[in-house]
């Protein structure tokens, strides 16, 4: 099973950062581990030691994806009266350009959202703070 823990925090206005359905979460973890527990041997049942650990990491996944999304709030709130420079893709598929001071913040479907010159940005799509 593999679990994406590639994070990196310095370059945070610079790159973009997806989710997508090829990386586990943490709800796939847990079915993992539910699925993994009805289905065991009775007989010949899971080790505790590996069962805790199994728990640990899931904690620590949940635990990442909070911070994560606590991250997100910080970072747009912060860009709250700066300019930035954004790409964004419109509604045909072709990319824009939107530059301009970040009048609001919201938060819609987990995802922040900046409102630049009556523009809805995704934070994602950041790729300049301005000033």
């Amino acid at each position: 099973m593999n679990i994406n823990t590639n994070y990196n925090i310095t370059t945070a206005y610079t790159n973009k950062v997806t989710t997508s359905k090829d990386h586990l979460g943490k709800d796939d973890f847990l079915k993992l581990l539910v699925t993994q527990l009805k289905n065991q041997d009775p007989l010949n049942p899971m080790d505790d030691k590996e069962f805790i650990a199994q728990l640990a990491q899931f904690s620590t996944l949940e635990q990442i994806q909070n911070m994560n999304s606590s991250f997100n709030a910080v970072k747009a709130i912060n860009l709250l009266d700066k300019n930035i420079y954004a790409t964004i893709t419109d509604n045909n598929g072709n990319p824009r350009a939107v530059m301009g001071k970040v009048d609001a913040v919201y938060k819609q479907n987990g995802e922040y959202f900046l409102e630049v010159n009556g523009i809805d940005v995704p934070l994602d799509a950041v790729t300049a703070v301005l000033g």
